[in-house]
C-alpha cells in the first residue's frame, strides 16, 4: 500500500531514504536544494481513535443495555452511533486486553489466563511474541500520537519490578508514547499504586480531599488530549482509556451509591427479569429472547439469610453507583474531545466490560475480596458482614458483591466472568461512534464480532495496511476481522463467523450461528474437584433461534455437536490453546508453572529508598519461618519513628517499624485483625541492628507463629501471630523501604510512616534455618560507602 507521500507502510518503521540529488559545496549556492523535512503522518483523513474498556461489567448491567446502573454517556454515544449486541471478549481481563491490543486471539499472544498464572506453555507464557506487534506500536510508527490511561495487566510478574525489562509495559514495547495508570489486575480506587511511564508516582491529593482513581485518570486523559491537539493538531491520536472500574474493590463516593438505595430489595432473580424486559424495550435483545435458568450452584434470593439481605442490597447499590460514576468520567473525556472540535472524526469504541460480571466475591459477597483469594472466605461470617455494611464502597473496605449479583448483571445469559463457554462470560455490550465515518445513527448491529476485531477495524478506518515487518521482525497475520463492513450495512452477512473460546478448561466454539460449549470449572469455588477434561458435558445451541443459549440441543443433534467439538480442537491447535490447563492455585507457584522468578533463594537484600516493589519482586515469606533484619543509625537526641520495611497495606500485610523509640512488628490479617509485637525497651542511639523473627507453626497453610524482636542480637520482645495469609497480601499494595506508601499496613503508625533515622540495608531470610546471625558488617560498610 502506498499513501499520498509515496511511502510504503507495510514495513515499520518506514525506512529512511537517502537524498541522492545534487550536493553543493556551499550552502549559499543557488542550486542548493533538499526536500523539506515532513512530519510522519498517517494517510489523510485518518481518524483519532478512543478505545474505552471498562472492567468486569456484565452485558445486563448498564442502562444502555437494559441494566439498572444509569450510564448516560453510553446512551448518548448509542444515539449518535451503533450498538453492537453480539460483541465478545475472552471471559477474563488480561486475555481480553492482550487480544484487543494485538488483534490476535489471546493464546496466540501468550495470554491464556492472567499473567500471575503464566506457565512455560506458548499459549500461556504471558509473553506476546515479537511477531505480533501491538496496535499502538503500528499506529505510532505510522504517525499517530499514542497514550494509555488506566489498567495494564499484560506485564509478566517477573517483569513488574523497577528494573523491568519493559518490553510488555505500555511505554516500552507496548507502543504508547505516554502512560498513566497501574500495572496489575486491580487497584485501590482511593490509594492506587500509579506509574507515569516507568516511574512510580503518588496521587496529588487524598480521598478526604476528594481523590478517586477514575477521576484522576480522566483528568490526565483530558490534559493529554488537549495538549496533543494544541501542539500537534495535524496528528491524530490513539487513546486507550482503561479504568480499573468496575473491577473489585467496588469503591465509590457514598452519594453515588446512595442514589440506588432500596432499588435492589427484590433480589437478583427479580432483577434479571426486569433487565430482560428493559433489554427488549431497548432492542438490544430480540423480542423472543428467553431468560436462561439459574444454575444450581447459585442460590435463589429467597434462599438467602434474611439478616444478610440488607448487606447484599448495599453491595449492589455500591456497584451500580460505581458503574454510573465510571460512565460519568468517561463522559468527561468524550466532552473534552468534543470541546476541541475533534469528536466528529474520532472513532470511539466504548466496550462495556472486558468480560462478564465477576463472580469472584463468594455467595455472600466480601468485605475484603483478598479473603477469598487466600482461601479464607469463611472468616467473613454473615454477622461480620452485617457489622461492616456501611463501610462498603469506602476507604475502609476492599469489597466485592455476591455471586448472585454477578449472575444477574450478565442477564439474560448463563454464567459469568471466567466461564468462557457461555455468553454470560464473553458477551459485552459495545458501542461504536464515528460521525465522520459512519452514516448510520442510533442503530443496532447484530453481526458476531470479537475483541480481536478492533485492531483490524482501526487500521482499515485509518487507511493503513497490516504491517508485514515491525522493527525488523516479520509479522504474523492479524487474526481479527474488520467491522467496517457493518458500519453502514445493518444486514451485511457477518464475516467473523468462526471463533473458539477457552478459559481454565471452560471452552466453546461459535460457527455460523451455532455454538457448542462445555463448562468445566466454577469461578468462586477455589477447592472445586474438577472432572477429567474428557468427562466434561458439552451443550449445543442454535443461535439463529435461541439467542440466549437457553435450549440445549446436544441430545437431539449429536452429530452436529461432534462436528463442532472437532472444529474446536482444530482451532485450539491452530492458536496454541493446547494443552488445556485447568490448574488454579498450582499455577500461582512459579516453580510448578515453569515461569521465571525475579527473586529466588533464601535471602534478599534491600536498600533504602526502594519502593513500589510488587509481591513478585520480593522473596516470599508466606507459610514459612522468616526473619527481617535492618541495619540502621539513629540520632542521640531524637525520638525514632517510622517504617523500616512494609509489605502490603490496610487490607493485609506486615511491617517492621519503630514508634516512639521502640521497635515493633505487626502482621495485618486481611484488614480484620492486627497482631503486634513491641520491644520492651527503647532502641539505643547510634548504629544498630533491628531484627524480627517469625517462627512458623507449620502443619499446613495459613498457620500462625511466634515473633521475637532483637536489638543487635539481643532479645527485647516476643509475641504471637495467630493466623497468616497463605497466598497473597494485596493485589495493589507494594513493599517499601523506609516508608509505607499507599494505605499503611497498620493504624499504629499512621502519620509517622517515614523513617527519621538512616537505614543502611534490610535483609530478609526465609526457611526453617536459624537466622539469629547479624547482617555482615562488611556489607553494611559497602552499602554506606556507595551512598556517599
Amino acid at each position: 500500500m502506498v499513501d499520498r507521500t509515496g511511502e510504503r507502510r507495510e514495513v515499520l518503521p518506514i525506512p529512511d531514504r537517502q537524498h541522492l540529488g545534487l550536493t553543493t559545496y556551499d550552502a549559499k549556492d543557488p542550486d542548493t536544494s533538499f526536500p523539506p523535512i515532513e512530519p510522519l503522518l498517517p494517510p489523510e483523513g485518518a481518524p483519532n481513535v478512543l478505545v474505552v474498556l471498562l472492567d468486569d461489567v456484565g452485558f445486563g448491567a448498564s442502562s444502555a443495555f437494559g441494566g439498572p446502573a444509569q450510564t448516560p454517556t453510553a446512551e448518548r454515544l448509542q444515539a449518535g452511533g451503533l450498538t453492537y449486541t453480539r460483541f465478545h471478549t475472552t471471559a477474563l481481563c488480561a486475555p481480553t486486553r492482550a487480544a484487543l491490543l494485538s488483534g490476535r486471539n489471546h493464546h496466540s499472544v501468550g495470554m491464556g489466563m492472567i499473567t500471575e498464572t503464566a506457565t512455560s506453555a506458548p499459549g500461556s507464557s504471558g509473553l506476546r511474541p515479537n511477531t505480533k506487534a501491538a496496535l499502538p506500536m503500528t499506529l505510532k510508527l505510522n504517525g499517530y500520537s499514542t497514550a494509555q490511561f488506566g489498567k495494564c495487566h499484560e506485564v509478566p510478574p517477573w517483569q513488574t519490578s523497577p528494573v523491568g525489562p519493559f518490553d510488555a509495559w505500555p511505554s516500552g514495547g507496548g507502543g504508547f508514547e505516554y502512560f498513566y495508570g497501574f500495572i496489575g489486575g486491580e487497584n485501590n480506587q482511593y490509594y492506587p499504586a500509579l506509574y507515569e511511564g516507568f516511574a512510580p508516582v503518588e496521587p496529588d491529593k487524598t480521598p478526604e480531599e476528594g481523590y478517586h482513581l477514575t477521576e484522576d485518570l480522566a483528568d490526565h486523559a483530558i490534559d493529554w488530549v488537549r495538549t496533543q491537539k494544541a501542539l500537534a493538531p495535524d496528528k491524530p491520536f490513539f487513546v486507550y482509556f482503561a479504568p480499573g472500574a468496575t473491577h473489585a474493590p467496588h469503591h465509590v463516593p457514598p452519594e453515588w451509591a446512595d442514589k440506588y438505595a432500596g432499588r435492589f430489595a427484590g433480589g437478583w432473580d427479580a432483577q434479571r427479569e426486569s433487565i430482560l424486559e428493559q433489554q427488549k424495550q431497548r432492542g438490544v435483545v430480540p423480542a423472543d429472547a428467553e431468560l436462561t435458568a439459574r444454575p444450581d450452584a447459585i442460590p435463589a434470593w429467597d434462599e438467602m439469610d434474611d439478616a444478610l439481605k440488607p448487606v447484599l442490597e448495599r453491595q449492589m447499590e455500591v456497584y451500580a453507583g460505581f458503574l454510573e460514576h465510571t460512565d460519568f468520567h468517561v463522559g468527561r473525556v468524550i466532552d473534552a474531545i468534543d470541546a476541541i472540535g475533534a469528536l466528529d472524526n474520532t472513532l470511539v469504541y466504548y466496550i462495556i466490560g472486558d468480560n462478564g460480571a465477576s463472580a469472584e466475591g463468594t455467595l455472600n459477597g466480601a468485605f475484603n475480596e483478598m479473603a477469598n483469594f487466600n482461601g479464607l472466605a469463611a472468616i467473613e461470617t454473615p454477622e461480620f458482614m452485617a457489622e461492616v455494611k456501611d463501610k462498603l464502597g469506602t476507604t475502609d473496605a476492599y469489597n466485592h458483591y455476591s455471586v448472585g449479583w454477578a449472575w444477574a448483571m450478565c442477564a439474560p445469559f448463563q454464567w459469568t466472568k471466567q466461564v468462557a463457554s457461555h455468553w454470560g462470560g464473553t458477551r459485552n455490550g459495545t458501542i461504536v461512534h464515528w460521525p465522520a465515518g459512519i452514516g448510520s445513527r442510533g442503530e443496532t448491529r447484530s453481526q458476531f464480532t470479537h475483541v480481536i476485531d478492533v485492531a483490524a477495524t482501526v487500521l482499515e478506518a485509518a487507511g493503513l495496511p497490516e504491517p508485514t515487518f515491525v522493527n525488523g521482525v516479520q509479522q504474523a497475520p492479524i487474526e481479527g476481522t474488520s467491522m467496517v463492513y457493518s458500519f453502514d450495512e445493518a444486514d451485511a452477512p457477518e464475516r467473523h463467523d468462526l471463533q473458539y473460546f477457552e478459559m481454565a478448561g471452560n471452552r466453546g466454539i461459535y460457527y455460523k450461528g451455532w455454538s457448542a460449549v462445555t463448562r468445566h470449572s466454577t469461578p468462586w469455588l477455589s477447592n472445586e474437584v474438577l472432572p477429567a477434561l474428557d468427562d466434561d458435558v458439552w451443550e449445543l445451541y442454535d443461535g439463529t433461534t435461541d439467542w440466549t443459549q437457553a435450549h440445549d440441543l446436544a441430545a437431539e443433534m449429536p452429530e452436529k455437536l461432534a462436528a463442532l467439538q472437532r472444529l474446536w480442537l482444530i482451532e485450539a491447535v491452530k492458536y496454541n490453546v493446547l494443552p488445556i490447563d485447568d490448574r488454579r492455585f498450582e499455577r500461582l507457584n512459579p516453580t510448578i508453572a515453569g515461569r521465571p522468578q525475579l527473586v529466588s533463594g533464601s535471602r534478599q537484600v534491600l536498600f533504602p529508598g526502594m519502593k513500589r516493589l510488587s509481591e513478585h519482586s520480593v522473596i516470599d515469606i508466606k507459610n514459612r519461618s522468616f526473619s527481617v533484619t535492618a541495619a540502621v543509625e539513629t540520632a542521640k537526641n531524637a525520638t525514632t519513628n517510622g517504617v523500616v520495611i512494609a509489605q502490603g497495606g490496610r487490607f493485609g500485610g506486615w511491617a517492621l517499624y519503630v514508634k516512639e523509640g521502640r521497635a515493633a512488628f505487626v502482621y495485618n490479617l486481611l484488614g480484620m485483625k492486627e497482631f503486634t509485637t513491641e520491644a520492651t525497651e527503647d532502641l539505643p542511639a547510634g548504629s544498630r541492628q533491628i531484627r524480627a523473627e517469625f517462627a512458623y507453626d507449620g502443619g499446613g497453610l495459613a498457620k500462625g507463629g511466634n515473633v521475637t524482636l532483637y536489638y543487635d542480637g539481643r532479645s527485647v520482645g516476643s509475641g504471637r501471630v495467630e493466623q497468616t495469609q497463605p497466598m497473597i497480601f494485596s493485589a495493589d499494595e507494594t513493599t517499601d523501604i523506609g516508608d509505607d506508601y499507599g494505605m499503611p499496613v497498620s493504624a499504629h503508625y499512621v502519620g509517622e510512616t517515614k523513617f527519621n533515622g538512616r537505614i543502611d540495608v534490610v535483609q530478609i531470610d526465609v526457611g526453617d534455618d536459624d537466622h539469629s546471625h547479624l547482617i555482615d558488617p562488611a556489607e553494611v560498610a559497602r552499602v554506606a560507602t556507595s551512598r556517599q
